[in-house]
């Protein structure tokens, strides 16, 4: 096991400071200075690490993309039928944005603002290839719809934001049920 060098270790607190500012006050209301104070580093040393916020804010998008995308394909593989398929990527979506919230109100802060650039969008983009494929082998087999997988994300997969959304306001409680009778609804809103 490897310990964290003291470089990392400051990175991290920025990565963190980053996403707890944006999610509590948005993009513009973090600026370097804040995110630097919330790390406990001097406004300085944060340049070290990251250009400017543009910089940081991309970088972060991407890193917790790669995170995110990491735990929604953990077991999933190939050979899985179109529907099984589905299901493992959609529950581990689930549950990494139940147990990961902030990282999830992070990236869900992100899908809606124009502070990501598109080198960055088509990065994290990517980093769904496997669920993009499954989907066009499913169109291919004539399992589902053919729409546009932007229509097949927005009606199946960002249905969880809101909920989540609605969790983190204690409006409403995702228990095992609710979440098994979302995903029927996820796979019902695609499949023929």
């Amino acid at each position: 096991m490897s310990i964290p060098s003291k470089s990392q270790n400051k990175r991290e607190a920025l990565v963190r400071a980053t996403i707890k500012l944006v999610n509590n006050n948005g993009f513009h209301a973090a600026p370097m200075s804040k995110i630097a104070k919330m790390a406990g580093i001097s406004p300085g040393t944060i340049y070290l690490y990251f250009e400017n916020k543009q910089n940081l804010i991309n970088q972060v998008y991407v890193e917790v993309k790669a995170s995110f995308s990491d735990f929604a394909f953990m077991d999933y593989e190939e050979h899985f039928s179109v529907e099984k398929g589905f299901e493992k990527i959609w529950k581990n979506i689930a549950i990494f944005k139940l147990k990961e919230v902030e990282e999830a109100m992070f990236l869900s802060q992100c899908d809606n603002t124009p502070m990501i650039d598109e080198a960055s969008r088509k990065e994290g983009l990517k980093h769904l290839q496997p669920l993009l494929d499954l989907w066009v082998r499913g169109q291919n087999e004539g399992i589902i719809k053919q729409v546009s997988p932007y229509m097949l994300y927005a009606f199946s997969i960002y249905p969880i934001s809101f909920l989540m959304n609605m969790q983190q306001r204690d409006l409403y409680e995702l228990s095992s049920t609710h979440v098994d009778e979302a995903y029927n609804m996820a796979w019902n809103s695609i499949k023929i």
